[in-house]
């Protein structure tokens, strides 16, 4: 009889432990939970907690999430002062720049010598270059530190195409070129400024390496996506070099005669991601290229 009891007390010590176990179990997890929501929310600080009540796990883990949160203060803290820093060189260059650009146009004005006209006209074609460079690069470095952050809303293609039009057909008259905008009542979501940008950058090119023919927009609606396709008939760009074209700085190596710093096709597959989209070119020796940016339908 005794050993019934006894077994019985064990039993019942036995299923009272292991109740507080798994207590305490649900208890940790519980507040493991708690302190991931509030890290995710951004609201969690180690004294919301008693430490001398938590497990050892509970106490590494806020240890590592406070950790965490001084990381992302840190973060935040540089992610300011290399705005501040972008700030500073746009603005300190802007006048040097401008200065240099104004008397290099005096001086291309002045009764010069062949071949000291040819010097200023040089050193404002670098002016020039050194400008596009410099904004270009203060641009990039904004989106890059997410310190511009893009805004896209759903909206008609067709001004867009428009604007680019009226930007570029005085430069494509100027090489004989024929530049087309196909007609389109299709609608996308982007952020108009800076889409329109990257949409300059492609236009721009396509006009800068087309000796003759056409560059031609087009719009082609899918059902996640819209493409806004940029056509030319230029020499075309080999098939080795289409899958480097859209890194920082890369010029190919037909294109040293021509103006550029290699920066424009970066800046818009970079334009074009942070709007959820993305790019693509398709080309073929001396038949032309095709530049397809894919905006969110």
């Amino acid at each position: 009889m005794l050993g019934w009891i006894f077994g019985a007390a064990c039993l019942l010590l036995a299923s009272v432990m292991v109740y507080a176990s798994r207590r305490k179990t649900k208890k940790t997890m519980e507040t493991l939970n708690t302190m991931l929501e509030q890290a995710m929310d951004g609201s969690y600080t180690e004294t919301n907690f008693d430490e001398s009540m938590l497990s050892a796990l509970e106490t590494r883990f806020a240890q590592y999430l406070s950790a965490s949160a001084s990381s992302a203060q840190n973060v935040s803290e540089e992610k300011n002062r290399i705005k501040e820093l972008i700030g500073d060189i746009s603005h300190q260059t802007k006048t040097p720049i401008a200065n240099l650009l104004l008397y290099t146009e005096l001086l291309q004005e002045e009764d010069l010598s062949p071949e000291s006209q040819a010097y200023v006209d040089t050193l404002h074609d670098q002016s020039e270059k050194l400008r596009f460079l410099i904004d270009a690069l203060v641009k990039l470095s904004r989106l890059e530190n997410s310190i511009i952050t893009l805004k896209p809303e759903m909206q008609s293609v067709a001004p867009m195409l428009r604007q680019v039009q009226k930007q570029f057909e005085a430069k494509a008259a100027e090489k004989g070129l024929e530049l087309t905008i196909y007609p389109t009542e299709t609608v996308a979501c982007f952020d108009a400024k800076w889409t329109t940008e990257a949409l300059c950058n492609l236009v721009d090119n396509a006009i800068k390496y087309t000796e003759h023919g056409s560059v031609s927009l087009s719009v082609i609606r899918y059902e996640l996506f819209v493409r806004v396709d940029v056509k030319d008939t230029g020499a075309g760009i080999p098939e080795a070099q289409q899958a480097q074209i859209f890194s920082r700085f890369y010029r190919g190596e037909d294109h040293g005669q021509q103006e550029g710093v290699g920066i424009g096709l970066y800046l818009t597959r970079e334009i074009l991601q942070k709007e959820g989209g993305y790019i693509k070119v398709s080309s073929q020796i001396g038949e032309g290229s095709v530049f397809s940016m894919f905006l969110p339908a």
